[in-house]
């Protein structure tokens, strides 16, 4: 059995044999498939933990912005880091995804020395019964990615068809997540989780379409002791979009700890095609 065999499916994902030259070398996980591709949190997971992973990494993360820049193909790639800038607390790197000659993906991130500041929530985590109340959706597409996660829905699970609803539905869900198998939360694993909403436009349209993520942000706004106080419990996710049209439309997303502390937060832009 080899070393990545004995791993959780998301760790053997996004580990890497580093290279002579500075840069590693991973595969794609058919356990993070989606349609045509790599999910998309899986990726952005990936290129995290390459930055986590150079040595010139100071800090942890606070902002990520990934942008999906070419279909990823199934097989090997290459992420390069590289430091952009370092401060004494604030750190931006960059990295990039590349298969052949091919930049498929990129990301510029933002790590960060924390020190304790002032502390305040400014808003409350949306109300919701606990996960253990929710029921575990049992029927999803056939799609390996939705597998590696357990969806409890509150409010807003999509129901789509083979046409298009009369007139728009809500763009909104509120659901519990967690990693399955389960697997303690980290700030890699919380970048992935960021991506995990099906795209807005299939939800309020009630049809599937050729759509893809273009960009997006992800604000981690807890530290590593925080993540690791959440274990492998589900979080609470939350996403809303506000405008579709010109084959582009924005979505929102909230990731909230069961102690009712804002995780993360991030947006991203849609594409999409009638």
């Amino acid at each position: 059995m080899s070393d990545t065999a004995a791993l959780h499916p998301f760790d053997a994902a996004t580990t890497f044999t580093a290279g002579s030259d500075g840069s590693l070398a991973g595969t794609t996980s058919p356990a993070y498939w989606n349609m045509v591709g790599p999910f998309g949190g899986i990726t952005a997971a990936q290129l995290l933990k390459a930055a986590m992973d150079h040595p010139a990494c100071i800090g942890e993360p606070v902002a990520q912005t990934v942008n999906f820049c070419a279909p990823i193909a199934e097989g090997a790639f290459v992420i390069r880091v590289k430091e952009v800038r370092s401060g004494r607390s604030v750190q931006h790197l960059y990295a990039e995804l590349v298969q052949g000659e091919t930049i498929a993906a990129n990301a510029t991130m933002v790590f960060a020395r924390r020190s304790e500041t002032w502390r305040h929530h400014a808003s409350a985590m949306p109300v919701a019964p606990p996960p253990e109340a929710v029921p575990v959706l049992g029927r999803k597409p056939p799609l390996a990615w939705l597998n590696a996660y357990e969806f409890r829905y509150v409010s807003g699970l999509p129901i789509m068809g083979n046409e298009a609803h009369a007139t728009p539905q809500s763009a909104q869900s509120l659901l519990w997540v967690a990693d399955q198998p389960p697997r303690p939360l980290d700030h890699v694993a919380l970048a992935s989780l960021c991506d995990i909403f099906i795209v807005r436009v299939f939800q309020v349209r009630g049809l599937r379409t050729p759509a893809a993520t273009v960009s997006m942000t992800s604000y981690f706004h807890a530290d590593a002791g925080e993540l690791a106080g959440q274990g492998s419990r589900p979080v609470l996710a939350r996403a809303d979009s506000i405008r579709f049209g010109d084959q582009f439309h924005d979505q929102q997303a909230e990731i909230w700890s069961t102690a009712g502390k804002l995780l993360a937060t991030t947006t991203q832009v849609v594409w999409f095609r009638d």
